[in-house]
């Protein structure tokens, strides 16, 4: 196998754990106004991502950085046509961060209360974001042939970008309901948690859908009929996760959506592939595996350590789910 083939496999399998990890973190991040009741409620609902949220962080930090080191040209061109967008995420997910460390270190009701909202900020706003920039690596950007972004922020929105945006955040916004109900343990968060879920899911398989047909009726996705029936069955998914939601089984619904979400993901980048940035001014000018890699030299350098280190990653991370998988009660929210 190429190396060239070999990094964009690994930066997809990355993407891939990332929304599927990020995903459930955004989803219970925008759910927390909706969950609480009250303090201790939140602090529940909060308590279920708090061991996980910043290492499900380090997925994207990774994909970047494998992207940086494998297509510096991508990554360049990228940051710059993301530039507005991902300085508004950044600051969006420093918020969150701050929030989640600095939140329980006062008791005053006003002081929980902003940091809740920076919280459903820092996890609102990156959902949108990374639908439309998903929808725009597919749609194209003006890309010259020197490899540079010619547009604005505004070049960023358009119809299809903007329906991704929102069915990015319906679907992962389920897809946190859905992780509430394999996590918490008090009955009364649980039956919130599943009624949202139900509510949540019709609008997001619609969103779903409609995101779909519309890259594969706008975009030139549908020529590859692989892409197309990946994009089938991560659909099929959607709503079998959301049918046995409506059954009552949380933990098959978040399989399941997981499933989609991870579907989802792979089938953009086989349609993408050997492409990583489409470009709408000449499809020639379009951002490859080949004319945008790093020299053979780095590559290979690359390649042995990551062979050595995501493993042990994984390895890491799969530990710490297995440790904090016992569901949260409030006995498990100590002095504050």
């Amino acid at each position: 196998m190429e190396l060239t083939i070999f990094w964009f496999i690994l930066i997809t399998v990355l993407f891939t754990g990332f929304f599927i990890l990020e995903g459930f973190d955004y989803g219970v991040g925008t759910l927390l106004p909706f969950m609480g009741d009250d303090d201790s409620d939140r602090r529940m609902v909060l308590r279920t991502i708090a061991p996980v949220w910043d290492g499900n962080e380090v997925w994207m930090i990774t994909a970047g950085g494998a992207l940086f080191a494998a297509f510096p040209h991508v990554y360049a061109t990228m940051f710059s046509a993301f530039y507005l967008a991902l300085f508004l995420m950044l600051l969006a997910l420093i918020l969150r961060g701050v929030a989640f460390e600095l939140r329980s270190r006062h008791e005053s009701a006003s002081w929980r209360k902003g940091f809740d909202c920076a919280i459903f900020f820092g996890s609102f706003l990156p959902a949108i974001l990374w639908g439309v920039a998903v929808a725009d690596l597919i749609g194209g950007l003006p890309i010259n042939d020197k490899m540079i972004y010619e547009g604005n922020f505004f070049n960023l929105l358009n119809p299809h970008s903007v329906l991704g945006g929102i069915a990015f955040l319906l679907v992962f916004t389920y897809h946190g309901a859905s992780f509430l109900t394999i996590r918490l343990k008090e009955q009364h968060l649980l039956e919130k948690a599943k009624s949202i879920a139900n509510k949540v899911g019709v609008a997001a398989i619609v969103a779903f859908v409609l995101f779909g047909a519309a890259t594969v009726a706008m975009t030139d996705f549908g020529e590859s009929a692989l892409a197309t029936l990946i994009l089938a069955v991560a659909a099929v998914a959607f709503v079998a996760g959301f049918s046995a939601m409506r059954k009552g089984c949380g933990k098959c619904s978040f399989i399941m959506s997981s499933a989609a979400i991870g579907l989802m993901t792979v089938a953009f980048f086989t349609a993408l592939f050997p492409r990583l940035m489409v470009s709408s001014l000449n499809p020639a000018f379009s951002l490859t595996i080949f004319n945008a890699a790093s020299t053979d030299y780095t590559l290979s350098i690359m390649t042995k350590a990551a062979l050595l280190l995501v493993p042990i990653v994984l390895l890491y991370q799969g530990f710490t789910y297995y440790i904090f998988r016992k569901r949260v009660s409030r006995e498990d929210l100590g002095e504050h």
